[in-house]
Parts: C-alpha cells; sequence; structure tokens
C-alpha cells in the first residue's frame, strides 16, 4: 500500500503502475479490485489503533465481499447481453436466409442491422475445422470496418460462417480467407454465391455457396476460395443423370479392365487437367515421375482411344473425368463399367 504521507500524483501513479501490472499479468478486473481490497485490509490491520482495527477491518470485509458481488453481477449481465444479441443477429439471419419469409417481420430487423432487403447482396459460406468461438465476433467487427457496418453481417450457423454482404462489395472472400488462415492453418474453405436481388437472391446465394462446398468435396478441389459462378457447369452435368453417366462409362470404362484398376489413371488425367496439361507439374502432383506420366497417358490412348493431348478429344475426357468424380465412379457399384 501507498504510504499515508504521500503526495496525491504519487499515489495516482503508483495506483496506476499496479493497474497496468495486473492488466500485464492478465488479471481479471475483478481479481484486481479483490486484490486492492485485501492489501487495503491488511494495511489497516498494521496502523490502525487497537480500538478501530477490529472494526475497520470487518467493514473492509464487509466492502470486499459487496463489491465481488457487484462485479459478478456486472459481468453476468453483460454476458446475458452479449448472448441475447448474439441469439438475436442468429435468429434474424436465419429468417433472412430462409427460402420462404415474411418480409414484414424482417423489416425491424434489417433496420437494425442495416440489411436493405429490397438490395442486391451475396452470401459467403466458410467451413472451418473447429468451434469458431469468438472468432465470430471478430471477423464481425474486422470485416465491418473495413467495409462498413450497413455493408456485412458476419454469423455463426448450422457449423458454419456465414457473411451476408451487400452485392458488387469487392475483396470480402478474399479478407474472410486471410483471417480464417491466421486463426486455422488447413481444414477451412471459402464459397461464395452468387449475387441476387432480394430475399429470394439470398436465400439462393446461401444454397449455390453451399452446392460449391459440397462439389468441392466430391471433385476434391482444395482452393481455398470457390465461387459458384465458376462452378456452373456441374449442375448442368448432373442434371442428365443418363447422359453423363453413358459418357463416363463410354470413355472411361475400358480403363476397369487395365492392371491395377481405374482409379490411378483417373488420378492423373484429373492432375494434369488440373495444371493445364503440364506433366512435370502434374508428375510433382502426384509423386511419381514425368516418364509414369507419359506411360499413363498412352496406356489411356491405347485403352480408351483417347488422348489428352489431342485437342478434339481433350474436352471429352476432362468431361468425363469431372462426371466420374461426380458420380464416384467406378467405385458406386450404381455405376457399371461399359
Amino acid at each position: 500500500m501507498v504510504s499515508s504521507g504521500a503526495r496525491s500524483d504519487e499515489v495516482h501513479a503508483d495506483a496506476s503502475a499496479l493497474g497496468t501490472a495486473a492488466a500485464a499479468g492478465s488479471l481479471t478486473v475483478a481479481d484486481t479490485v479483490d486484490a486492492l481490497l485485501q492489501a487495503a485490509a491488511a494495511h489497516w490491520l498494521a496502523t490502525a489503533a487497537p480500538e478501530t482495527s477490529a472494526a475497520g477491518l470487518d467493514l473492509l470485509t464487509r466492502l470486499r465481499k459487496v463489491t465481488a458481488a457487484v462485479l459478478d453481477g456486472y459481468h453476468r449481465s453483460a454476458h446475458d447481453e452479449a448472448n441475447q444479441r448474439d441469439s438475436d443477429r442468429a435468429a434474424f439471419v436465419d429468417d433472412l436466409l430462409a427460402p420462404h419469409t415474411d418480409p414484414g417481420r424482417l423489416a425491424a430487423g434489417a433496420q437494425r442491422y442495416g440489411i436493405r432487403l429490397s438490395g442486391r447482396h451475396t452470401v459467403i459460406v466458410a467451413r472451418v475445422p473447429a468451434s469458431v468461438g469468438n472468432l465470430v465476433h471478430i471477423l464481425d467487427e474486422t470485416l465491418a470496418a473495413r467495409f462498413g457496418g450497413a455493408n456485412i453481417l458476419t454469423t455463426a450457423r448450422d457449423g458454419e460462417l456465414i457473411c451476408v454482404c451487400a452485392g458488387g462489395l469487392r475483396g470480402v472472400p478474399a479478407e474472410l480467407a486471410r483471417h480464417l488462415q491466421s486463426h486455422f492453418s488447413t481444414g477451412w474453405q471459402v464459397a461464395v454465391g452468387r449475387t441476387h436481388h432480394g430475399l429470394s437472391g439470398l436465400a439462393t446465394s446461401l444454397d449455390e455457396a453451399r452446392n460449391a462446398l459440397h462439389l468441392a468435396d466430391r471433385l476434391g478441389f482444395s482452393a481455398p476460395v470457390l465461387h459458384a459462378s465458376d462452378l456452373l457447369v456441374f449442375p448442368v452435368l448432373l442434371r442428365d443423370r443418363d447422359a453423363i453417366t453413358d459418357l463416363v462409362t463410354t470413355v472411361l470404362g475400358p480403363l476397369t479392365g487395365a492392371r491395377g484398376g481405374a482409379e490411378h489413371y483417373l488420378d492423373t488425367l484429373a492432375a494434369l487437367f488440373d495444371n493445364e496439361g503440364n506433366h512435370t507439374a502434374t508428375a510433382r502432383q502426384l509423386h511419381i515421375s514425368v516418364r509414369a506420366v507419359t506411360y499413363r497417358l498412352d496406356r489411356i490412348h491405347a485403352l480408351t482411344g483417347y488422348h489428352p493431348g489431342e485437342p478434339t478429344q481433350r474436352f471429352t475426357l476432362h468431361t468425363a473425368v469431372l462426371g466420374a468424380r461426380l458420380l464416384g465412379w467406378p467405385a458406386d457399384p450404381e455405376y457399371p463399367s461399359a
């Protein structure tokens, strides 16, 4: 404790230093106040006259208990308020992204969160490997500070991070990815729906972003940021199952009779297309030699009659490989070989 003869400015300086040390030691406000009152009680006991020490010590002890109760109530109230705020936000986002919702019920919430219901919006979905915890609040504040609070709404929903942003706002997916990379080195992926008008457009953009993540799982896409607009060909392929099944089994079916099966040939073709036909990069990705890549491509040509080096055959092969991934061929018994 500070000496009773110390000047006021010295007392304030010493007290400020104590507060700084408490913060540096990661002490909570409650712990800091309690330690201060304990020190005051010890100082009183050591310096007060015997006839007043017991009464003063009792008073300080009661003050310590009352202060602890006040701080506990304060923090509990702040915690409950934060939980309620998160709950209200999550409920609003649920209503906002529902395929069929009541615009009148959303009007008040939209005004509160700065969402213009008739405007253009883009929905971004981020899949993360662990609980997001306080990350939602950090991301919401960071993105709002950069892009404007009326342009961004970030929340957690169904184990995913959902970010609703004003249509035409550039840079949000990249900024979100940058922050996720700083928190999770691996296991995360961001998908961006297309920009649409109105309430129904929000639900559509959400579905597109989630479908992009689903396609990434099925096709083995590992890009950190996926755009639904870049994946429009895949729903087209899946729309006619009979046609894509016929293409896969006709073009790639002969590979199932090869030694070791078709899978490593499919992996080679997929890696080749990922690397824009570069044999060296393909070999590096597959951890094999360039000669092995060339051998596999020659075997594919011999078995199927198609070679990715032929411009007229490259598109057919690429489409067949993508279709095989979408169908789970050849592992899925529903799609037998030709």
